[in-house]
């Protein structure tokens, strides 16, 4: 495993960050593949005899369970200085404002509640999931400053998001002395690169640390074209994101595997080292050994500039997808019902 610093923070973290989405206690209507305890438990463990130490939840992932799981194993296999924990909170829930929760109000209540999940006294890095278009930016800031001001986390990140926003925000943050984010966790892999066009320069330029979700294509990247898997076939967001442009992705698969079958390692490898070229740490879920293993084989795979142009050559511009579809101010707060069990969010 190699390891680096998350943008321009003092947080050395693992060049891959095991995404914890799959972990969590499945209920109705949510995702059916998610492991239970037991074998999330085995999956953390297994990252850690890798070198993994950046790990990354959601309190909205199977209505908090997946911080339940994840901060049980952690306190079990590793000491807290030894990992990098990062979670994430979305935006207020309709009826908080109608009840007039502000946003600084919101983020106390979701970070302590993410705390009480992980059973930590603080995160290392908190991160506003997607924007609230309802809720100040300034709101916002000042919420998350708030909390790295009391201790309660090192760091923030921010996801799903335009580069617009994100430099509005951060110049607002330096203006008024406030925490500013460190880090960007959008959707970017090899068939989606369309972070590319703004995103990508902006963080070089201002040396904020990348860490995409979604580094396979929900696994489309680590088979060749028409393997299938029972997550693939049921996985209904995921085929919200990539079905509409499988023809023109096959393309790049099928180099994918051209190149995987050339060098004698696996798909996720090749697709995993293109994504080190350009970011500090893909978040790569992982629900079986192998997964973890092909990442951690991942960071020490390096490619040629002529095997990179390659697979980069056959991409076509791919309409925005997922979450950056979804979340705009015309529908903000429409399609979206989020809770964590008990309490809504």
């Amino acid at each position: 495993m190699k390891y680096t610093k998350l943008g321009q923070s003092d947080l050395t973290v693992s060049r891959i960050c095991m995404g914890c989405m799959g972990f969590g206690e499945a209920t109705q209507g949510q995702h059916a593949w998610t492991l239970d305890e037991a074998h999330s438990r085995e999956i953390i463990r297994h990252g850690i005899e890798l070198g993994v130490n950046f790990f990354d939840t959601a309190i909205a992932y199977q209505s908090g369970t997946s911080e339940q799981y994840v901060g049980r194993a952690l306190r079990d296999f590793a000491r807290r200085d030894e990992v990098v924990v990062a979670t994430k909170f979305l935006p207020r829930t309709r009826e908080e404002i109608e009840n007039g929760v502000t946003g600084q109000q919101h983020i106390e209540r979701m970070l302590n509640k993410s705390l009480q999940n992980l059973g930590m006294d603080h995160v290392d890095l908190y991160i506003y999931h997607m924007w609230d278009w309802q809720t100040p930016i300034e709101d916002i800031l000042d919420g998350l400053n708030r909390a790295v001001q009391a201790g309660k986390t090192r760091y923030i990140g921010i996801s799903n998001c335009y580069a617009w926003q994100l430099a509005k925000a951060n110049a607002l943050a330096e203006k008024e002395g406030w925490a500013k984010f460190i880090s960007v966790q959008g959707h970017y892999n090899l068939l989606f690169r369309e972070e590319e066009r703004e995103m990508v320069p902006y963080c070089q330029e201002e040396g904020i640390a990348l860490t995409p979700y979604s580094a396979l294509a929900s696994g489309r990247l680590s088979r060749k074209p028409g393997e299938t898997s029972e997550r693939l076939e049921k996985d209904a967001y995921a085929k919200f994101k990539y079905d509409a442009t499988a023809q023109q992705d096959s393309v790049i698969i099928s180099r994918v595997a051209e190149l995987a079958d050339r060098r004698g390692v696996t798909m996720t490898e090749i697709s995993l080292a293109w994504l080190l070229t350009k970011v500090a740490a893909p978040v790569v879920g992982a629900t079986k050994f192998h997964h973890i293993e092909g990442a951690a084989r991942a960071t020490e795979l390096e490619l040629t500039d002529e095997e990179i142009a390659y697979l980069e050559a056959p991409y076509v511009p791919h309409a925005l997808a997922g979450v950056m579809a979804q979340n705009k101010p015309a529908n903000a707060g429409e399609k979206h019902v989020w809770s964590t069990g008990n309490q809504k969010i």
